[in-house]
């Protein structure tokens, strides 16, 4: 990997970014997709089956969770990479809050996670690798209903049908995970992230639909590898969709569904070819363990890559609820 302390890029007598921005560009984009299912977390990850499901005021909630990804990133054949495999293993702990806005229910809700995990793959023919530990950049989410969904009390909630609900959230990404400007791989990514999406959540008896759109923006990040580049991404747009099951014991299970593009970053104003664009799917099972706790279990895979998150993720999270 070309590393500040490698050679593969010194070896060769051009500019440093342009001899290994391909094999740069390509390996920075597998280090986003590893930490990207943990800054989501269990709360506000890409496939997040009912995030406008509706909860009474003062509803709080807290969580923690555990995971792994593992797999492959795919790359094109004519860059100076291949063979790329990564495994990152987190923890995450969050907690949110229900309130009233404008006669609607809003929610706000934390989330902070920690990763380790190590990225490998053969440049030109030389075997590299890097481990990675620290904290990863948090999330904030706000979300407010803007259709349906209005602000209830526990008494008045547990009275009223469930209808559609149409809503709108604001995702904020601020730049405090682990991050060193000497190292091309961080957990954090020196910059702000933000992400307004729109939002259905549609109950059809044991049923429930549900989808989102949105899209990220991000701010410069003005040191970047090798600590004074200057390094800009396009915006990742993003769709989500669920299919969801209640049983009569409070379990349920829902089918999960997303696509990413976009994404392109521009270093010192130079453009790399590492426009982001995959498809993935997952499943989702939620157990009650107590009128105020469950576990939930997610699953999601790649399943059509083009440039983009060709690994497997699996996580568990504890939740306590308290109306």
């Amino acid at each position: 990997m070309c590393d500040v302390q490698s050679s593969a890029c010194g070896a060769h007598r051009v500019p440093r970014w342009t001899a290994c921005a391909a094999a740069r560009a390509c390996l920075l984009a597998l280090a986003l997709a590893l930490v990207a299912f943990w800054a989501g977390g269990a709360a506000s990850q890409e496939l997040e089956p009912r995030a406008l499901s509706p909860a009474p005021l003062g509803t709080t909630f807290l969580l923690t969770g555990v995971g792994s990804s593992r797999g492959a990133f795919v790359v094109d054949a004519s860059t100076p990479i291949q063979g790329v495999e990564a495994e990152a293993l987190g923890v995450l702990a969050g907690g949110g809050y229900t309130f009233g806005l404008w006669g609607h229910q809003a929610r706000v809700l934390a989330v902070l996670p920690y990763a380790w995990g190590s990225i490998s793959g053969d440049v030109e023919g030389e075997q590299r690798s890097r481990a990675l530990k620290g904290l990863v950049d948090p999330r904030i989410k706000f979300s407010v209903a803007l259709f349906g969904g209005p602000a209830l009390t526990p008494e008045e909630f547990v009275r009223t049908q469930r209808t559609t609900i149409i809503g709108a959230s604001l995702t904020v990404m601020p730049p405090l995970g682990q991050y060193d400007s000497a190292r091309l791989f961080n957990l954090g990514f020196n910059r702000w992230a933000f992400k307004p999406e729109i939002g259905i959540w549609y109950p059809r008896g044991r049923w429930t639909l549900d989808g989102s759109a949105g899209v990220w923006f991000f701010t410069t990040n003005d040191s970047y590898f090798p600590a004074n580049a200057k390094r800009e991404q396009d915006p990742v747009i993003s769709l989500q969709g669920h299919v969801s099951y209640d049983f009569d014991s409070g379990i349920w299970i829902a089918l999960d569904g997303a696509w990413f593009s976009g994404g392109q970053t521009h270093v010192n104003d130079v453009a790399l070819p590492d426009r982001k664009a995959s498809i993935r799917a997952g499943a989702t099972l939620s157990l009650p363990i107590s009128a105020q706790q469950s576990l939930k279990f997610v699953y999601s895979t790649g399943i059509a890559t083009r440039r983009g998150s060709d690994f497997d993720t699996f996580v568990v999270t504890w939740q306590f609820v308290k109306f």
